[in-house]
């Protein structure tokens, strides 16, 4: 099996830059291709390699890449989850990511959260939190210790 079919089937045929499903019987020079991405500058990770659309890939080699957050969450001052993802997966702990009007709100983005990571960085497990404050309510993202 190929480098690309290895990388694709583990992360579930899915980009890790847009989360959209790549489609396996794309040619390979289309935009909306599979290619394979090398985190070649971030050597500490444990994935060396992850799957993503051919314009996603060549994209976020002339821009920093970034996670957008769904349109359809009622987020107030959103992270950057590269960063957050980043910062987790070197330190740990729990970090803020977000302010939400209610608490279904807040909860329908903790549970994005959750399942965006898993594929984000499948090698950090993280959970999502939501506590009250200020008349708003917070959302959170917990790992273990690094």
């Amino acid at each position: 099996m190929s480098l690309l079919e290895d990388v694709a089937t583990r992360d579930g045929w899915r980009c890790w830059v847009c989360d959209e499903a790549v489609d396996p019987d794309m040619p390979v020079n289309d935009p909306r291709g599979p290619s394979v991405d090398s985190r070649t500058a971030d050597r500490k990770s444990k994935i060396t390699e992850r799957l993503a659309h051919r314009a996603c890939n060549t994209r976020k080699g002339a821009v920093k890449v970034v996670i957008a957050w769904p349109d359809r969450l009622h987020v107030i001052e959103p992270a950057p989850l590269i960063a957050v993802a980043e910062r987790l997966e070197r330190k740990g702990g729990r970090e803020v990511v977000g302010r939400c009007p209610s608490k279904k709100d807040a909860q329908e983005a903790a549970d994005w959260l959750v399942d965006r990571f898993s594929r984000l960085t499948p090698a950090l497990p993280v959970t999502a939190t939501v506590d009250a404050g200020g008349g708003q309510f917070l959302v959170a993202l917990t790992t273990g210790r690094r």
